[in-house]
């Protein structure tokens, strides 16, 4: 018999493997961007960080410890420097490729860091395979700037799987679709007409506020924001406060919100406060041509007549008057139906044929007593 060489008994105690096959193998030293494995063969096997993942500058001492245990696909069994080349992340881009068809047929709802944010959508990675998520199905609304989903967890379910054309597209809209359709149910479930309810405000227009209820939006117009009169909603109101309102109307999927609950409703005592005959005090809220409006409290506003407002004629209100000044009047009418009431200056100013026979009056009597003398 011929006498083999150690190097040659050494070669028949290892196995042989072969380009494309998976091995297992255990981690013998790790440096920055390099894994050592002893993976039972002649060689070693080594894992550059290209070939651990998709993630860019990662330090592989980090994420892997001497003494793990870890599969590889054998990618060139000698490199040229007697070094088996091995592939960690393709290897897994495999398995979650088969896991992603899955999820695909299963309708599986998945969760990934948003790894890159590009012109079109964003860019996430289930167990190192990509997947794509065009800008229109990650939100159910229109999303101007998507930077802000850097870094950020997704949720999202495979909308179409085509490993051939690299086309794995992700959709997050149908889920928040979903959501927020169960949870306008059980909001509408749960809500009647005349119930206090709390909202965040989500939008503000010229006509009112939209508010958030957590499953569908209040829009409080801006005639139900006060008993008063309100100019702009933009001044009372900005997005992420939080109001407290009333529904005054539920009618389909529309609900209609109000401030004026009717226990505060200034109309309610008014025909004892501003009788006809009453004298009362206002500031000057706003001018027509045809008269001035004096706010007597909030939501009640009286009309002075322009030709109320003095003996002598007045051409236009702004003559005599000015917004924010503050005048004394008398009610000269009250209209609780259409809640209206008029008020006159010049009803409280001396009658001029009253002081004109005061005056003669007062001659008379100066002669009378110099006669007498």
């Amino acid at each position: 018999m011929s006498e083999l060489s150690f190097e040659q008994m050494l070669e028949g105690t290892l196995k042989t493997i072969h380009t494309g096959e998976v091995v297992e193998g255990t981690v013998i030293d790790v440096k920055e961007d390099e894994i050592i494995l002893n993976i039972g063969y002649k060689a070693d096997g080594i894992i550059s960080r290209n070939e651990y993942t998709n993630t860019p500058n990662v330090d592989l001492r980090t994420v892997v410890s001497v003494g793990d245990s870890m599969q590889a696909k054998v990618l060139k069994v000698n490199d040229g420097e007697g070094q088996v080349l091995l592939t960690y992340k393709r290897l897994v881009a495999e398995n979650g490729s088969k896991r992603l068809e899955e999820a695909f047929e299963n309708k599986e709802v998945l969760t990934a860091e948003v790894k890159e944010v590009l012109s079109g959508g964003l860019s996430v990675i289930v167990d190192e395979t990509r997947v794509f998520i065009p800008a229109s199905l990650v939100s159910d609304t229109y999303e101007k700037d998507l930077s802000k989903y850097a870094g950020a967890t997704v949720e999202f379910v495979i909308s179409e799987f085509n490993p051939k054309r690299r086309r794995i597209i992700g959709d997050c809209k149908q889920l928040i679709v979903a959501k927020k359709a169960e949870k306008q149910k059980e909001l509408f479930a749960s809500i009647k007409e005349g119930m206090t309810v709390e909202g965040v405000v989500k939008n503000v227009t010229d006509f009112g506020a939209f508010i958030d209820l957590g499953g569908a939006d209040g829009l409080l117009h801006i005639s139900e924001m006060s008993w008063g009169r309100i100019e702009n909603p933009k001044k009372l109101y900005k997005v992420g406060d939080t109001v407290k309102a009333y529904i005054k109307e539920i009618s389909g999927d529309k609900i209609a919100l109000s401030l004026k609950y009717e226990d505060q409703n200034p109309w309610l005592n008014a025909a004892e406060k501003y009788a006809v005959g009453t004298e009362v005090t206002g500031e000057v809220a706003r001018m027509t041509d045809f008269g001035a409006f004096i706010a007597l409290e909030t939501g009640i506003d009286a009309l002075l007549h322009v030709s109320q407002i003095a003996r002598e004629h007045i051409e236009k209100p702004a003559d005599a008057l000015k917004v924010g000044q503050q005048v004394t009047a008398k009610v000269v009418d009250f209209d609780a139906e259409e809640k209206k009431i008029s008020v006159s200056i010049k009803a409280l100013l001396p009658e001029p044929v009253k002081e004109a026979e005061e005056a003669v009056e007062e001659v008379v009597e100066e002669a009378t007593e110099e006669t007498a003398e």
